[in-house]
């Protein structure tokens, strides 16, 4: 009797682990098809990426420190020339 016991927990064990493979394996399928599916939609809604957004964001700041420097430097030369400010 004591071999049909082990027989029986090794043939559980293997069922176990088998559903257990099978179990992770779903998961990686669901996560490969939900990113793709997430990468088409997001394709589709024309978002741009990070790098373009950084990219973008950081020209924007040079341009508002130009403006400033720009608008000081008209400023001193209206002061120099006497001209009102409107």
């Amino acid at each position: 009797m004591p071999q049909t016991s082990s027989r029986f927990f090794d043939d559980l064990s293997r069922l176990m682990t088998d559903a257990a493979g099978l179990a992770d394996g779903a998961r990686r399928e669901a996560q490969t098809f939900a990113k793709s599916q997430l990468e088409r939609v997001m394709a589709g809604m024309d978002v741009v990426s990070r790098e373009e957004f950084d990219a973008v964001r950081e020209m924007a700041a040079k341009a508002r420190e130009e403006n400033e420097k720009l608008a000081q430097r008209i400023a001193a030369l209206e002061a120099r020339l006497g001209e009102p400010k409107p």
